[in-house]
């Protein structure tokens, strides 16, 4: 961002987005966001956000903020409960076969439309003049919101592991959620306060952190791979208990429905499909740019989470004593048997902390950037602040700040109530794949015909790709929102549902108190 972009004298620290752009035509008070020359243009500000990224920071943005072995291992429990070690495993693999699709399908639709609002803006163009505005609000709004709660998980779940680590050498410890909740903050607020303030820093970070997924990913494959060997170790699963030792810790009396049940904990961790192209106005040449960082994301990934489940799953000889036990930190347990000491496990548990911790500033980028380009445009509450981007720092700093603010109010959620907690959580994978739903069906269903083509596009393959995108996705929301098991109750139950219902209900109140004659959706030019 250039000095030349304010006014000479300008002393504010903020620049806020006017209420009419100088591009607007009479009688016509909408922004306009311009991308015919490949960049995005906003109310008459030229690039507000410095582009600090180029295609390798990109790339590791996406293969740190994904973080797909990390966030497998923190959350593994729900895989086993699904099938066992071979339910973990092809599991992940059809989710990602089906990640691959969606994938495609917002990658081209980056390559046309490159904005920080990602599928917000999407489904404004392709759901046509009619219902743009609408299909955009819901889009951007539960996209933030999912985006916020994976902001959440990820603070949990290195908090659970640290309090954990702490009780390997403490043995009389007895566990309290707000022994979590304190980590959680201090978790939360140093990310946030990072995404805040250190912009310049961001593209460093995001090589750091794709450089200690890569490098904690081999230590770790090395050290189960090894340890469980030594004549000290508790040796080896057998091949049929990893690839054939089927597993239904359910209830549920369908092997075929706790197949694609178990499907959700690989769906959460190759879930953050749209995390690069919120950076799409930090990032130069992003019409050819985001495609091959997404396709970096995707492939790593998966190479990376394929291998750690096969290799942790052969290191764990007694997985009944896993399941059994009921720990507050599964991983750490499978982790301490593949070791068989405790150094060994706490060792590799910070392997997958600091990972999983810079992933949390990735998706604060994420989060701040979605909502941020919703404030630009009128959508949020002051959305003077949240739409505003500091001068000093070049940074969306309201919009960051809020959503550390709503991190807070999320982590004392966890005190009151783990399966209150839970449900927000887990309702991620069902709240972003209807942000992409409400962007790629619209396309589809206009015969592609919306969205101007960028050099990354499917051609008549786009149909098939994108039909496959969402069937796949009407059918997952369905499949996730049943219970985890068999009989349920109160504390058992998934929530999802209704945190899905509620949040989209409350998004529609918003729409008809305020965003139905006030909100003013921006001119996309193409």
């Amino acid at each position: 961002m250039s000095n030349s972009d304010f006014e000479k004298g300008e002393q504010s620290r903020t620049v806020t987005n006017p209420p009419l752009s100088p591009s607007v035509t009479e009688g016509d008070n909408r922004p306009t966001v311009d991308f015919a020359e490949g960049t995005l243009v906003f109310a008459g500000h030229g690039e507000v956000l410095g582009r600090n990224f180029n295609l390798l920071s990109a790339c590791a943005t996406g293969v740190t903020t994904g973080n797909s072995w990390a966030v497998l291992g923190a959350g593994i429990i729900a895989s086993i409960y699904n099938g066992g070690p071979p339910g973990a495993i092809y599991e992940y693999t059809l989710v990602s076969l089906f990640y691959c699709f969606i994938a495609a399908s917002v990658a081209e639709l980056a390559s046309s439309v490159p904005s920080s609002g990602g599928v917000y803006h999407w489904a404004l163009i392709t759901a046509g003049p009619k219902y743009g505005r609408v299909c955009g609000w819901f889009a951007g709004w539960l996209n933030g919101l999912a985006w916020a709660f994976a902001v959440a998980a990820n603070c949990v779940m290195t908090s659970n592991i640290l309090v954990y680590c702490y009780s390997l050498y403490h043995p009389d410890y007895e566990y309290q959620r707000w022994h979590v909740f304190i980590s959680y903050l201090i978790m939360s607020w140093l990310c946030c306060m990072v995404v805040m303030f250190g912009q310049k820093i961001l593209p460093t970070l995001s090589r750091i952190g794709s450089f200690l997924i890569i490098a904690g990913f081999f230590v770790t494959i090395i050290v189960c791979a090894v340890m469980p060997g030594r004549p000290s170790g508790n040796g080896y699963a057998s091949s049929h208990s990893v690839w054939a030792g089927w597993e239904n810790l359910t209830g549920y009396s369908s092997n075929g429905f706790v197949f694609l049940a178990g499907m959700l904990n690989g769906a959460f961790a190759v879930g953050a499909i749209d995390c690069v192209t919120h950076i799409a106005e930090e990032v130069p040449n992003a019409r050819r740019n985001l495609p091959k960082a997404l396709a970096c994301q995707v492939g790593m990934g998966f190479l990376t989470g394929f291998s750690y489940l096969i290799v942790i799953f052969y290191g764990t000889a007694d997985l009944a004593s896993i399941t059994d036990a009921d720990p507050f930190c599964p991983i750490g347990d499978i982790y301490l048997q593949a070791t068989g000491s405790r150094s060994g496990a706490v060792g590799l548990l910070m392997v997958l902390v600091l990972p999983i911790l810079c992933a949390t500033s990735g998706c604060y980028v994420t989060t701040g950037r979605t909502f941020y380009a919703l404030g630009r445009d009128g959508a949020t509450p002051f959305a003077s602040k949240i739409g505003s981007v500091s001068h000093r720092f070049q940074s969306p700093l309201w919009s960051t700040f809020a959503c550390g603010i709503f991190m807070t109010l999320i982590g004392a959620v966890y005190v009151g109530s783990l399966t209150a907690f839970d449900a927000f959580i887990d309702s991620f994978a069902v709240l972003s794949t209807v942000s992409y739903l409400l962007a790629i069906l619209p396309h589809l269903l206009s015969r592609r015909s919306n969205m101007k083509p960028g050099p990354f596009w499917m051609g008549r393959w786009g149909y098939l790709v994108n039909g496959v995108a969402c069937s796949y996705i009407v059918v997952s929301i369905v499949i996730y929102c049943f219970p985890y098991s068999l009989p349920t109750s109160a504390a058992s139950m998934n929530y999802t549902s209704v945190i899905t219902a509620g949040l989209s209900l409350l998004v529609g109140i918003w729409w008809l108190v305020y965003g139905k004659r006030h909100y003013r959706a921006p001119r996309i030019n193409q």
